[in-house]
């Protein structure tokens, strides 16, 4: 089973014309967030026009208009704005009800890289339950569908686990009645960690899915610089035939357990492109001799 494609708008230019692309497939999921330039202002009203989509924001970074308009509002320092980032649960809450306005509706907001709050593992972990509790309040009131946490390397440097994000979801809703729903990390044949864990059933694609949460793959390309990185004669072991961007995107969407894989499709034919690259995936005995051959360098 392959992951299905939602449409990451990390720097993607024509991001209205992307997701109304993407829209138009039916039930897809649009991936977005407060600091992708003005992707929120645009998705609006694409949103609004297509039920079916299915949208996924974040809290956490911010741009610096919007961090100074926290700054304005008494909800972050001049040094806080400064670096961009924050976990601090009122400007969670605050940003969250800006992106909802935005964005007319989310079925999932993400909590954006925690791991860049440098906090140590305790106070990291304690500045998640706070987060997750104001996201359980949206979750509880039904202005969110649920919540969940997209992280660049906090998986791989060991500073949460999906066992401790569920318990800190519990904490937060005093129950085991949370709403956490989903997790995001990058996959790819850069960061192809998750791939070789899941093959395995280990790791926390595999073990997101065993706990019932969405799992997301993000960045599978490596922001664009993968497919140059690719030689041919990789591209053709993956899939005969393949383009190297084609070979990529194929490998990450092929992961066990994974079910979306988000691709910053910006035009009409990458998104064609992209469908037809992850038709037919690969099969676990293959995908496990990529990984091989990559970990052989």
């Amino acid at each position: 089973m392959t992951a299905s494609l939602g449409l990451g708008t990390y720097r993607v230019r024509a991001v209205e014309q992307a997701a109304r692309t993407a829209c138009g497939d039916g039930l897809v999921w649009i991936d977005t967030a407060p600091n992708y330039a003005d992707a929120h202002r645009v998705l609006g009203p694409v949103i609004a026009t297509h039920p079916q989509a299915m949208v996924a924001t974040k809290t956490g970074f911010f741009t610096r208009t919007e961090g100074e308009a926290a700054h304005r509002a008494g909800l972050l320092t001049s040094e806080q704005v400064a670096v961009g980032h924050s976990l601090d649960p009122a400007f969670a809450r605050w940003q969250t009800e800006r992106s909802l306005a935005s964005l007319g509706r989310a079925n999932l907001v993400f909590v954006h890289n925690p791991e860049r709050a440098h906090l140590d593992l305790v106070d990291l972990h304690a500045g998640l339950r706070e987060v997750f509790a104001v996201l359980e309040e949206f979750a509880s009131a039904g202005r969110i569908g649920g919540y969940g946490l997209a992280t660049w390397s906090g998986f791989l440097h060991d500073v949460f686990t999906v066992s401790e994000l569920l318990g800190l979801a519990r904490e937060a809703a005093g129950s085991s009645e949370h709403h956490l729903r989903a997790i995001q990390q990058p996959v790819s044949l850069v960061m192809a960690r998750p791939i070789a864990l899941a093959l395995d059933g280990r790791g926390p694609v595999a073990q997101a899915r065993a706990s019932g949460l969405i799992t997301f793959g993000s960045s599978p390309l490596h922001g664009g610089e993968l497919p140059a990185l690719v030689t041919p004669e990789l591209a053709e072991f993956i899939r005969p035939g393949a383009s190297p961007a084609a070979a990529c995107l194929l490998a990450a969407a092929s992961c066990p357990s994974l079910d979306v894989v988000l691709v910053s499709a910006g035009t009409a034919p990458h998104w064609s492109a992209a469908k037809n690259a992850i038709t037919s995936p690969l099969n676990p005995g293959h995908l496990r001799k990529v990984t091989d051959v990559l970990a052989q360098g």
